[in-house]
């Protein structure tokens, strides 16, 4: 900025002696426009136009606010000094260091900003006060102020397979409803950007997430963008954050670097790193991250590439720029982000990058289309046995080929085969990230093709459809399975009995077509009936969804039997099976017994009160006899939501022990099942608590004279034997 401005104007409550001198004018008060204000979630913000120059220094009063940008209309430029809440101003800033922080052209975020230049969000903590001024040409002025107040938040960390640990959304308090449109997804990852967000570095750890909602909260509401520009943000302790919404491991475009946001992720770290080092905790989550992003799209952090801009300040649309896997944003834009001292770092941290979690398969590739030759290639970054394999839609093997270099180049002849759907993998043992797609109809070889066919969800189910999550025995969890015909983005959306949504069970995340899985435990949600919807987006923007519904219900509390091995009568034991469970309100009950899930017999069936209940079998059945053998009691209470059931398994065992003596040089025993022998030999007495089936040694005896031997199995069943 020019050493002589034009104008400068100060926005306070009061203005020191120090300020009126700076600006030597005739103080008035600011006429502010009427404030507009929004509120997300734990944070707000306010926007105020302010007046343009008049010659005059002027005061007025501000909202409290912790971080602020200006955008301004004209071709001149705006700085920018805050005061903090013990009185102190900062040192004077430009308002747009970062301005190709910005959507790609061809994207319709931000498009209400036209004409309009758009500052950088600064995090300045607690302040009351603002003071600005221009340099050259501006027409009009704006400001925003966002309040993030710094909240106990427990960070919950998630963590995709071989990822860092990655703070989610939820947890730094995002607010989703001022998300806009859909997330957008490219084709394939193939560099990242690295920047920092210039503003301060003396943010404490419990700071950083309302930072994170600051960033967010301006960059949709004051940039009018889809949502917060990054795809992930790390702060100087070391942890990483979820940032724009989509899918950590997907293939989500930002609004980090105006021209090159599809198929880069951008990463900022959080805090000026001009002449400020990055902090070695922040360097190694970072050099983590990378290492683990770009894993997933084999990529090499040390490779270069040509990426050919969709248009930024720097480099016109269609122009192609050579870039490193790891780039700084200052090599796709106007720029001196991510800071001088940080940019002389990322050729360090790139190779800090591609030694992690090694070995990696790198830029694999096909040519050729299916119907005829098909060819292979990849590259590992250290020799290892390799496997490239076919597989039709069904998942049948359709051929393979093999190696053990480092290079990997093999040649499939599919001439003759038409079929839809067929699926290729390669890989390299199960420590490497394999890479798979699709080729479909002709013309579709790319490593992320779909190939051809309508985007369907088939087979969408709940196993089991009611659940009860109480710990009592019963099904605490359900299995939601679904089968997508190909590739798409799906989500997973809870909604309760009246059709609001409770919430978000699967992100949006990129399925391969084939079978999907997941499991929902309804813990915290209260007894009720839900719909699990799931929806697929296809890459060419289709869109279809499927309904589950899954009941809740905690009416049935814990269940146990007794005995677990029932021999009705047998040595003294109880005649009758008991099955004992608690209802929390009424409910209609049915007891049955069941063999390899056949029906066996109905001990009750009709309603009980809320309470302890206790149920009988004596182990007959209505016609024929119970057989020995394993058995399943199953319970089963049906209220207004749904039926739970539990499941208790026990063995009926009326068959005593087979027991004889056998011959030898050193007399033995022999037993049939585990059991507890009592043997009186020659008038000594022997016991044995735990006898396995088999032969059983009897110590101490040489020849057997006289022999009473008691064996009883563990249902109680008794065998006597005697010699002579």
């Amino acid at each position: 900025m020019g050493s002589n401005p034009l104008w400068s104007g100060v926005a306070s409550a009061t203005l020191d002696s120090a300020v009126r001198r700076l600006f030597a004018a005739a103080a008035v008060t600011l006429a502010l426009a009427a404030p507009q204000a929004a509120s997300a979630g734990l944070a707000s913000i306010t926007s105020r136009d302010l007046p343009l120059p008049s010659g005059r220094t002027l005061a007025g009063a501000t909202p409290r606010f912790d971080l602020v940008g200006l955008h301004w209309r004209g071709s001149g430029g705006v700085e920018l000094s805050t005061r903090s809440l013990s009185g102190s101003w900062s040192a004077w800033r430009a308002a747009a260091p970062e301005a190709e922080d910005l959507p790609d052209p061809r994207s319709r975020e931000g498009r209400t900003l036209t004409g309009w230049t758009v500052g950088n969000p600064f995090w300045v903590g607690p302040s009351n006060a603002i003071r600005y001024r221009t340099t050259g040409r501006v027409t009009a002025v704006r400001a925003f102020f966002v309040r993030s107040p710094q909240v106990r938040v427990p960070l919950r960390a998630l963590a995709a397979a071989g990822a860092p640990a990655i703070v989610p959304r939820s947890a730094w308090g995002a607010d989703e409803s001022i998300r806009v449109g859909v997330p957008q997804y490219a084709a394939a990852v193939r560099f990242s950007i690295v920047h920092h967000t210039a503003g301060t570095n003396d943010y404490t750890r419990a700071q950083a997430p309302a930072i994170v909602r600051g960033i967010e909260l301006y960059h949709v509401k004051s940039n009018g963008w889809n949502d917060i520009g990054y795809n992930f943000l790390v702060d100087r302790f070391g942890t990483v954050y979820e940032g724009r919404y989509g899918g950590i491991d997907q293939n989500v475009v930002g609004a980090h670097a105006k021209g090159f946001n599809t198929g880069s992720v951008g990463v900022a770290v959080i805090g000026s790193f001009e002449s400020n080092s990055i902090p070695a905790a922040a360097r190694d989550s970072l050099a983590a991250l990378l290492s683990w992003r770009l894993d997933l799209a084999h990529v090499d952090p040390l490779t270069t590439l040509t990426a050919v801009s969709s248009g930024s300040d720097r480099f016109p649309a269609g122009i192609p720029v050579f870039l490193r896997a790891v780039s700084g944003h200052r090599d796709t834009g106007l720029t001196a982000c991510p800071g001088d001292a940080l940019y002389a770092q990322l050729g360090e941290i790139a190779t800090e990058t591609q030694a992690l979690g090694l070995p990696k398969l790198y830029e694999p590739r096909l040519t050729g289309v299916l119907g005829g030759p098909v060819r292979f290639r990849a590259r590992l970054s250290q020799p290892l046995p390799w496997t490239v394999t076919i597989t039709d839609a069904a998942g049948a093997t359709l051929a393979s080929g093999t190696g053990s270099t480092g290079a990997i180049d093999w040649t499939w002849d599919s001439t003759g085969l038409g079929l839809a759907g067929v699926r290729w993998r390669i890989g390299a043992g199960t420590s490497v990230t394999g890479a798979s797609g699709t080729l479909g109809s002709p013309g579709d070889s790319s490593p992320g093709g779909t190939g051809g066919g309508a985007l369907a969800i088939t087979g969408a189910a709940a196993d089991p459809e009611t659940i009860s999550p109480n710990a009592d025995g019963a099904a605490d969890a359900t299995t939601i399975a679904y089968t997508t015909t190909t590739a798409a983005t799906v989500d997973i959306t809870l909604l309760d009995a009246a059709g609001a949504v409770v919430t978000q069970l699967l992100e949006p995340a990129r399925a391969a077509a084939g079978e999907h899985t997941l499991i929902f435990d309804g813990l915290g949600l209260p007894d009720g009936v839900y719909a699990i919807v799931v929806t697929a987006i296809g890459d060419d923007g289709s869109r279809v969804t499927s309904t589950v519904t899954v009941r809740i219900t905690r009416t049935l509390g814990p269940a146990r039997l007794a005995p677990a091995v029932f021999a009705p009568g047998a040595g003294g034991r109880p005649a009758r099976l008991g099955v004992t469970f608690q209802l929390a309100a009424p409910a209609d009950v049915r007891v049955r017994i069941l063999r390899d899930g056949k029906w066996v017999a109905t001990p009750f069936a009709g309603p009980l009160p809320q309470g302890s209940q206790l149920v009988g079998w004596d182990g007959t059945k209505r016609v024929g006899r119970a057989l020995d053998g394993p058995y399943t009691a199953v319970v089963e209470a049906t209220d207004a939501v749904g039926t739970a059931t539990i499941a208790l398994p026990f063995l009926k065992d009326t068959t005593p022990p087979r027991l004889r003596l056998l011959a030898g040089a050193s007399p033995r025993l022999w037993v049939s099942e585990p059991a507890a022998i009592t043997a009186r030999v020659n008038g000594a007495l022997r016991r044995l608590d735990a006898a396995a089936a088999g032969p059983v040694a009897l110590p101490g005896i040489r020849t057997v004279r006289t022999l009473v031997v008691v064996a009883r199995d563990v249902a109680g069943n008794r065998t006597v034997l005697r010699r002579p």
